[in-house]
């Protein structure tokens, strides 16, 4: 199933393991936010039947992480089509060398995802990508839905090229990209080489129509250019698949930084 996934073993890992490695400043942000952030991705597959039982874990864990004075942050966003019952945690790193740190701020709380969170689970999967910031609208982002698109791709340079020139044109018309890029880093033979999430207020605004970005693109390079650059873009793309994503505030805990 092609989707935006991890591969930690169980709920147990993701959590704890996340939470240790995930500790970030600002400061560390900013000095990281000309490369981008990694982004970390966990899917969770829910058995059939059981998601009552798993959002009322998550949301024990979560509290009791809170009372425990935890300092990792997360969103958890519930996929609204697509194959099966799916949760997607996502969370940030400034660097790798966060995977380092040994800060167990969870452990008071690990024995609520044994028995209230990992029984409901089906199955796990794991990925990281990097923020490309050169091609994207600049974060924090208050939007609860997103649009997400992702792609495997026979040229990557080439692929990059053309997202740069797109996302070029779109700042030019309406002053920022329309969405967030990433690019995978790792991953399975499955795995996708790059996504963008694209945000929406709610899901009355997906009804809203906008010109497309090649639209945008026509308008200031001209017919030709268009044609050309989108035929280009075809080429590159061995697949693509798109899902539709709804932060969860009940499970996600993401504060405004102090």
């Amino acid at each position: 199933m092609k989707t935006i996934r991890l591969r930690f073993a169980n709920f147990v890992f993701a959590f704890v393991f996340i939470a240790v490695s995930t500790l970030f400043s600002n400061g560390v942000l900013a000095q990281q936010a000309e490369k981008g952030f990694i982004l970390s991705i966990t899917e969770f597959t829910i058995k059939s039947g059981h998601d009552v039982q798993f959002r009322e874990g998550v949301k024990a864990w979560k509290k009791c992480y809170i009372e425990n004075k935890g300092e990792w942050t997360w969103n958890i966003w519930k996929r609204m089509n697509g194959e099966g019952n799916a949760y997607i945690l996502t969370s940030r790193m400034a660097n790798w060398a966060e995977m380092d740190e040994s800060n167990d701020d969870g452990k008071n709380c690990r024995n609520l995802v044994r028995e209230l969170i990992n029984p409901n689970i089906e199955s796990s999967e794991n990925n990281f990508a990097r923020f490309e910031p050169e091609y994207s609208k600049a974060y924090p982002n208050h939007d609860q839905v997103l649009w997400v698109t992702s792609w495997q791709v026979n040229n990557s340079t080439k692929f990059n090229e053309i997202v740069k020139k797109i996302s070029e044109a779109t700042k030019q018309a309406e002053g920022s990209s329309r969405g967030y890029w990433y690019s995978y880093m790792g991953g399975g033979k499955d795995a996708a080489d790059f996504f963008v999430a694209t945000p929406f207020a709610n899901f009355a605004a997906l009804d809203l129509e906008k010109e497309s970005v090649w639209t945008i693109y026509e308008k200031a390079n001209g017919k030709e250019k268009r044609d050309q650059i989108q035929a280009e873009f075809r080429e590159t793309i061995k697949e693509s698949w798109s899902y539709l994503l709804k932060r969860d505030a009940d499970l996600s805990h993401n504060p405004p930084s102090k």
